[in-house]
């Protein structure tokens, strides 16, 4: 079970308040997958959000990929903002920032990670390859 699966998917997408059990929940789920990169980067947005190591290691292309992903448990992930999402039927870009606290009370910390990232279609699935950071 999906922690909070019955609320709103964290990844924000069209209609904004769709639950997540019938947004991203079903990637993270492993019950199919997601269909573009844009679909892509907002479920490995909620893997983080839910700390769901395993789907963002599904979804991370194996040439780039790491041998294993670990969540910052001392992040919480509070947003999303798509900035720009395009490409082709083999590679595409989405460019987003994610804002993020961490701490609490007087040494609480706020930021965001703006990041260029780019996906590649392999047997027919789109997978996150590697990206570009322009800020934390």
């Amino acid at each position: 079970m999906i922690p909070g699966a019955s609320g709103p998917c964290p990844c924000g997408g069209v209609p904004e308040g769709v639950p997540l059990s019938a947004c991203c929940g079903p990637y993270l789920a492993g019950e199919s997958w997601p269909p573009t990169p844009e679909a892509v980067m907002r479920s490995r947005y909620t893997a983080y959000v839910v700390r769901d190591e395993d789907h963002l290691f599904r979804t991370w292309h194996p040439t780039t990929r790491p041998a294993e992903v670990e969540v910052d448990p001392s992040l919480t992930w509070t947003g999303l903002d798509v900035l720009e999402a395009g490409g082709n039927d083999d590679e595409g870009i989405v460019e987003f920032a994610a804002h993020w606290t961490s701490g609490e009370g007087a040494v609480r910390q706020r930021g965001a990670v703006r990041e260029r990232s780019r996906f590649t279609r392999r047997a027919g699935r789109w997978f996150y390859l590697d990206a570009v950071r322009s800020g934390d």
